[in-house]
């Protein structure tokens, strides 16, 4: 059984508008990555990632892609904790 990792994102650059965070929702649902991610008011985006070691390294490699038309300068990332059921967009 593959080991379970929770990880906390922050994610810098131009990645409000341009459909960032249903991106991520996305890559998370073809990947089983459990979790959240939310805009935040500093022009940001976070996330919370929980999944096999295998989905969240390219959870997080999505993340530093970002879709098409945003610019990730850098994405953060620290150990986290939590339980969660399923993937949510947070508004």
């Amino acid at each position: 059984m593959s080991e379970v990792l929770t990880r906390h994102l922050l994610v810098r650059g131009h990645v409000q508008g341009v459909g960032y965070r249903n991106y991520i929702a996305y890559k998370a649902g073809v990947l089983g990555i459990l979790g959240w991610v939310r805009n935040r008011s500093d022009g940001g985006v976070e996330a919370v990632v929980q999944g096999t070691a295998e989905a969240v390294a390219e959870i997080i490699r999505c993340a530093e892609r970002g879709p098409r038309a945003a610019r990730v300068d850098r994405v953060e990332v620290a150990d986290a904790t939590g339980e969660f059921q399923d993937f949510i967009v947070k508004f």
